[in-house]
């Protein structure tokens, strides 16, 4: 959800090359997305079943309009994270900027995937399988189509800045945002992955592929996010 910059010459974007070095890029960022997806379930199961998540989700939601700072951590680290995935040239910085966003992200969940557990029992994994369903079926239709949608940059833009807006305003008047603006953001999220799958193929060179990972990494985490959320709130 991150503005384009100007990778590099269109020549060098992966999509210029041949079929081999597109397969093997393509490839290389859905194993290191992959791989981040596991690391992100593994840092969480070691959070819970150590006991860590409780005290995590009290410490957080006793702050002062904890829930709302929650929501807006969870958009300026998605923010960072694709910024870095757009920027970072170094290999080793890529990795590096994947693994610290997987772990903010594991944090962040914290309060949201233990009031999910012990609350409302089955939320989180229908919002786990409503999030895989979502995101191949919006990657197949980037990949199928081989469309631009670049389009969707403004709407990003302006949708994440709407956002956070509504967030700090919550924050500041003391109201609660709903279902609908959940749906809202899932919807955001949809244009996201529609958006970083065709801007990683068609823009991105090929040894950007970590970079791509996180790119994908965290508009499925904004979509699973606000999947949990709404389901909470139908629920609750």
């Amino acid at each position: 959800m991150q503005d384009s910059i100007d990778m590099r010459a269109a020549s060098d974007a992966v999509w210029a090359k041949s079929v081999e070095v597109r397969s093997v890029f393509i490839a290389r960022t859905y194993l290191h997305l992959l791989g981040a997806i596991f690391a992100f379930v593994g840092i969480e199961v070691a959070l819970f079943s150590s006991g860590a998540a409780a005290g995590i989700t009290q410490w957080l939601l006793q702050l002062p309009g904890g829930w709302l700072m929650v929501l807006g951590g969870f958009l300026v680290v998605g923010w960072l994270a694709s910024r870095v995935a757009h920027t970072a040239e170094s290999i080793a910085t890529q990795y590096a900027a994947l693994a610290a966003y997987v772990i903010a992200e594991a944090i962040i969940f914290v309060p949201i995937l233990y009031i999910a557990n012990t609350r409302f029992p089955g939320v989180t994994s229908t919002a786990a399988a409503a999030t895989i369903v979502a995101f191949g079926g919006l990657t197949a239709i980037a990949l199928v189509s081989r469309r631009d949608f670049s389009f969707f940059r403004v709407v990003l833009m302006w949708g994440g800045l709407g956002a956070l807006i509504a967030i700090v305003a919550g924050l500041i008047f003391g109201f609660t945002l709903g279902p609908m603006f959940s749906v809202l953001m899932i919807l955001l999220a949809g244009a996201a992955i529609l958006y970083d799958t065709s801007n990683i193929l068609l823009h991105y060179p090929e040894d950007r592929y970590v970079g791509a990972a996180l790119e994908l990494f965290a508009s499925i985490a904004l979509m699973f996010w606000y999947m949990i959320r709404l389901l909470i709130s139908l629920r609750d």
